[in-house]
C-alpha cells in the first residue's frame, strides 16, 4: 500500500498538451504515481481552440467550473454542443472531439481521464 499524496496548488506545474492547450497538472502518474486516473485543471482562454483529437485508450470526464465553451465531436466533428458552469461532459475512448472557447471570458474545467499518463493516448487528427 502506498501513502496518500497531496499535490499543492503552489507545486502544480502547467504543461502544453499535444492538443494545443495548456493544462495545470494535478493527479497523474507523473505527479504522484497514480495507476488508473488523471485529473487536471484546464483554463481555456477566450478564443482558444484545441486541435481536433481523440484519446484512443481512455475515457474522459469534464466538469465545467466557470464559463461557457463549445465542442465539436463525432466521427467527422459534425456535432456541436455548448456547455457551461455546472455541466458534466463524458467523452468515450476513441471519439474525435475539438473544444473551443467562442466567448470573451475564460473557461475553467476539471478533466478526469482513465489513463494515469498525461498525454500518452492523445491522437491528433
Amino acid at each position: 500500500m502506498t501513502d496518500c499524496r497531496i499535490i499543492r496548488a503552489s507545486d502544480s506545474r502547467s504543461y502544453a498538451g499535444k492538443q494545443g492547450l495548456d493544462y495545470f497538472e494535478g493527479v497523474s502518474r507523473q505527479s504522484c504515481g497514480a495507476e488508473g486516473l488523471c485529473l487536471h485543471l484546464l483554463v481555456l482562454p477566450p478564443g482558444a481552440e484545441a486541435r481536433a483529437h481523440l484519446h484512443e485508450a481512455h475515457e474522459s470526464a469534464i466538469y465545467v467550473l466557470e464559463g461557457s465553451a463549445s465542442m465539436r465531436h463525432g466521427p467527422d466533428l459534425e456535432r456541436l454542443d455548448t456547455v457551461g458552469a455546472g455541466d458534466f461532459v463524458y467523452i468515450p475512448a476513441g471519439v474525435p472531439h475539438q473544444p473551443f472557447n467562442p466567448t470573451d471570458h475564460p473557461v475553467r474545467a476539471l478533466i478526469a481521464r482513465t489513463d494515469p499518463n498525461e498525454q500518452e493516448s492523445v491522437v491528433l487528427l
